[in-house]
């Protein structure tokens, strides 16, 4: 019988490669997988942060929202407070320009004292003339006096103060008034602790706007909140046959103020007392229905002007008559 030999190469192919990775099974190695699969998470959620975005985008997106979306986007992070503070007069401007077309018109800032001239600032603040000025600012029991070293005391800022003052006013018994539970009588000549705590709140609230435009957009928000409310009362309200403005389902879901440019009765006089607060349904000031035009006519913000102009020329008559 004949030996078969085979040569090396032969037992060389004939092996076949049978290793394979070793699969490990440790606490150690489950804790590294565990980590290294949060840390890939992590980076694929910070790169679809809403700033990560185009820089304008960004600000159409904030543009949709409310004011007191902006408040509560600012808790999110230390990147989004820094954001909207850096941009806040363009966000609150966007936002404004197409939801408070008419109350930004309305409810005006009055102008700070130190943005007034220097030279001027003397004749504005002169005792005498705040003497005249007793009957205008005469306090109300739900306006805070305004402070005459802090603000113009022009007779458009004087009025503009008490407007502005009255929307977080209004807007705080707005509950009440749902409901028909009748508002605190405070009796003639006191002044309880609650009221002056509310009202100074309220001043507060307004002295954030007058440095603030994300604040003054926020009042905005607030007023046509309790516009919208007030006018659903109303028109709930089969007994009252007054003339009022046309609201739609869709106005109030809007979160617009446009529906108040239509026809509708005048809504410039001032609630000197909460008791108006019943049957008031929009306080709209500075503004007048033209009825030639067929459109709401408002107070041009230089009246402001017009008025220091005034003041400066009465000091100098009396300077004169010296």
């Amino acid at each position: 019988m004949r030996k078969i030999e085979v040569s090396d190469d032969e037992e060389l192919g004939a092996l076949e490669d049978k290793t394979e990775a070793l699969t490990l099974h440790s606490k150690r190695t489950e804790r590294a997988r565990k980590k290294q699969a949060k840390k890939v998470k992590s980076t694929k959620s910070q790169s679809q942060n809403l700033l990560d975005l185009p820089y304008e985008l960004v600000l159409d997106i904030l543009a949709l929202l409310q004011p007191s979306d902006i408040f509560n986007l600012q808790r999110v992070s230390r990147a989004f407070r820094d954001f909207i503070v850096q941009d806040e007069r363009r966000i609150a401007r966007s936002i404004t320009s197409w939801r408070y077309v008419c109350l930004e018109k309305c409810f005006r800032l009055p102008i700070l004292m130190e943005d007034i001239d220097p030279s001027i600032q003397p004749y504005v603040q002169s005792p005498n003339r705040q003497e005249l000025l007793t009957i205008h600012k005469k306090p109300y029991q739900h306006v805070q006096p305004p402070d005459p070293t802090e603000i113009c005391t022009c007779l458009t800022c004087l009025l503009r103060w008490s407007s502005l003052c009255l929307i977080p006013d209004f807007a705080h018994w707005q509950k009440n008034l749902d409901v028909g539970e009748p508002i605190p009588m405070i009796p003639r000549g006191s002044h309880p602790k609650w009221n002056q705590t509310l009202i100074a709140s309220n001043a507060d609230i307004v002295r954030k706007a007058l440095r603030s435009p994300l604040w003054h957009a926020r009042l905005f928000e607030a007023h046509l909140d309790s516009t919208t409310r007030s006018i659903r009362r109303q028109s709930a309200n089969k007994g009252n046959k007054r003339r009022r403005f046309r609201m739609e389902k869709e106005d109030m879901e809007s979160g617009s103020d446009l529906f108040l440019e239509r026809s509708g009765p005048p809504s410039f006089d001032f609630p000197f007392h909460r008791d108006n607060y019943y049957m008031l349904e929009a306080y709209l000031p500075n503004r007048g229905w033209n009825v030639e035009q067929e459109r709401w006519m408002y107070m041009p913000a230089e009246q402001h002007d017009i008025d220091i102009r005034y003041i400066v020329s009465w000091a100098e008559r009396r300077l004169n008559l010296r």
